[in-house]
């Protein structure tokens, strides 16, 4: 099993917002998180990711085995698209590069200073970090975020090519990609009870 996900409870602002999440994610499949905005899917996700401590519950196969992207970019805008694509290789540890500027359709912007790119053309670059990790399990938060329908169906066979190389994702989104190997997770049943507020005795 990739990732396994038990009895998990996580809080937003100190306030939980969901309780008893539990999910196994296989190798060469997908989990596709769903739920209303607000439900709690970013604090789950960075929670898997280890940005946040859990709440309750535990979290095995994660760590090092994680390639995170959520809805920042993680762009050094000076740099090229090839340099920063070069700065992730060395930061994981790996050389090649040319697939992820194949896959995300970045080869004719290779040497566009980041800076300069579209809304949707940092986001496939932001997107294409993930193939130079060499992590085999994606946690994404709304990856298709300003990708228009082209770019959104690069990033559905990117996905698909990374679950048929053994790898595993887990998502938050509402595009619907297409993949057979994806399973959908609605954390709505697991939202957290309300806490009972306490009092303060200064005011009694």
């Amino acid at each position: 099993m990739m990732l396994s996900v038990r009895d998990l409870a996580v809080s937003r602002g100190g306030v939980p917002v969901l309780e008893g999440v539990s999910f196994d994610l296989a190798a060469g499949r997908a989990l596709v998180l769903r739920g209303p905005n607000g439900s709690g899917k970013t604090t789950l996700l960075r929670t898997v990711a280890g940005l946040q401590p859990a709440h309750e519950g535990r979290i095995e196969g994660a760590g090092e085995r994680i390639a995170y992207a959520g809805h920042s970019d993680g762009l050094k805008a000076m740099l090229s698209v090839t340099e920063n694509l070069r700065f992730w290789a060395q930061v994981f540890g790996t050389k090649e590069i040319s697939d992820a500027l194949r896959d995300f359709d970045l080869e004719a912007l290779s040497d566009r200073p980041a800076g300069t790119l579209s809304a949707g053309q940092k986001r496939r670059l932001g997107l294409a970090r993930l193939m130079v990790t060499g992590r085999p399990v994606w946690v994404l938060d709304e990856p298709t975020v300003s990708l228009d329908a082209a770019s959104v169906a690069l990033f559905a066979a990117a996905v698909r090519r990374h679950l048929e190389a053994g790898g595993a994702a887990l998502m938050a989104t509402h595009i619907e990609l297409g993949l057979e190997e994806a399973e959908i997770f609605d954390v709505t049943p697991f939202k957290a009870a309300p806490r009972a507020a306490k009092q303060d005795e200064a005011f009694l």
